[in-house]
């Protein structure tokens, strides 16, 4: 299969579509990995890999009909079959409900002609030596260290027949990191990261061996309302499930907990109990992402008409109050709100510079429980947003300040929305790495929160 540039294959892909209007997305990946076990390296790697997406418009007296066609390991031989199977599905298609103009032409995106940016084992140089020395003293100590590094550049070259041409390199990074003991503790940590620089093996690891001894001692609790201290990590969790969520045609057409009795959405409505923020921002630094719209196919949050469209910082809630939800042009046209379109990253903040720190939170608790994580998370109901899940690696009791022992796991019932409206404290804002949706999304900023009722509706064997 002969190869070809993705600024070549989007050219192409143009050139040969017989549609009336054509949009097309190349995508270029590059991925690095290391994982290990038992104190040991066992795997490294680099892949690559490449996708491209064709968008044919077809114009009817009705409207305009689109056909998405997308395809992985595309070769230069590929194009000319890709487009016409695109071209095929939007002469089949009844017009789109989301149909827009597309956005104008624009003068070439910043190093459009640049080879894709890429990433290799190198970006672990000085990762792998800090798990080197992780690994020995946890080994020492009786302790053994799993876990896994990823680290993925994928640039995007986004081209379409109204002659626009924007490109986006985005990296994305994790570090998962889970310690074990002879008594059957299990403690995580995780950082998202751009490039590894700013990823504290040495700090990481600390905690998880200040997390084992925590559990020296076990205590059994039942199910029911505990005041709940949550970190960075569950809380990203739950918000960025809200953000999911926070559709504009689904609250407007009365599916979600953002639909307002009677019809409309909740936008102006007061959800938080504290002055808390939820935004976005494509230049938030460090989770920089996309500034532009990139939509490989339609959905009722998301259109493909849209691609191309300049993305600004937007506030979800300001103040404790619902201020956007993520829209479309036709869904914007049908609410009758402002054009918010969904950013890939996610920032909360308790609305004031600072905050208390985790560390503070606990000492200035008298009875609560600390989690480390969320996962396996469900939803119960969309129009309350109820969701479920359990706990995992680690629930702590506190006790007068202290962390004083490990307790059991819990299945809990919790509405992020509800959740909001019985905040007790915001603590300070820190970048994190959601453990439920780190396969989907990493770029997230969080405080920890204080609960004073977090339902734990059962006991939970999971460990």
């Amino acid at each position: 299969m002969s190869t070809m540039r993705p600024q070549e294959a989007v050219e192409r892909a143009l050139e040969l579509s017989r549609a009336d209007d054509c949009v097309v997305i190349a995508d270029e990946s590059s991925t690095a990995n290391l994982r290990w076990a038992g104190n040991t390296l066992t795997t490294n790697g680099v892949t690559r890999s490449n996708r491209l997406t064709v968008i044919a418009l077809r114009r009817t007296g009705a409207g305009v009909a689109a056909g998405v066609v997308s395809r992985a390991a595309v070769g230069a031989d590929d194009v000319a079959e890709l487009v016409r199977a695109a071209d095929a599905v939007a002469a089949e298609n009844e017009p789109a409900e989301d149909a827009a103009p597309l956005v104008g032409a624009t003068a070439s995106g910043a190093r459009w002609d640049d080879d894709p940016a890429e990433t290799g084992i190198g970006v672990f140089g000085g990762v792998a030596p800090a798990l080197g020395e992780a690994f020995a003293a946890a080994e020492a100590a009786g302790r053994r260290l799993y876990g896994f590094a990823n680290h993925m550049v994928t640039s995007t070259f986004l081209g379409t027949s109204a002659g626009l041409r924007l490109r986006h390199d985005q990296p994305t990074g994790l570090l998962e990191l889970n310690a074990k003991d002879d008594r059957g503790g299990s403690a995580w940590a995780g950082a998202a990261t751009r490039d590894f620089t700013d990823v504290d093996v040495p700090g990481a690891a600390a905690d998880l061996a200040r997390r084992l001894d925590w559990g020296a001692r076990r205590v059994e609790l039942p199910a029911g309302r505990y005041e709940t201290i949550l970190p960075p990590s569950a809380v990203a969790d739950l918000m960025i499930y809200l953000y999911w969520s926070a559709g504009a045609q689904d609250a407007h057409d009365g599916r979600t907990v953002f639909s307002a009795p009677g019809g409309g959405t909740r936008v102006g409505e007061k959800l938080a109990s504290l002055p808390v923020r939820l935004s976005s921002d494509p230049a938030a630094p460090g989770l920089e992402c996309a500034p532009f719209v990139i939509a490989r196919a339609s959905s009722r949050e998301a259109s493909v008409f849209d691609n191309g469209l300049a993305l600004s910082a937007t506030d979800w809630i300001a103040d404790g109050t619902l201020t956007a939800l993520t829209q479309t042009r036709r869904s914007a046209e049908r609410t009758g709100l402002p054009l918010t379109p969904g950013i890939d990253n996610l920032i909360m903040s308790g609305g004031r510079d600072g905050g208390p720190s985790l560390e503070d939170m606990v000492a200035r608790t008298e009875r609560g429980l600390l989690l480390t994580c969320l996962w396996y998370i469900r939803e119960v109901d969309p129009q309350r947003l109820l969701l479920t899940g359990l706990t995992r690696d680690g629930v702590y009791l506190v006790e007068d300040g202290e962390v004083v022992g490990a307790v059991n796991n819990f299945r809990f019932n919790e509405s992020p929305v509800d959740l909001l409206s019985r905040l007790a404290e915001v603590g300070a804002t820190a970048p994190t790495l959601p453990r439920e949706w780190s396969d989907y999304f990493t770029r997230a900023a969080m405080p920890p929160l204080r609960v004073g009722d977090f339902h734990m509706s059962t006991v939970s064997q999971a460990t």
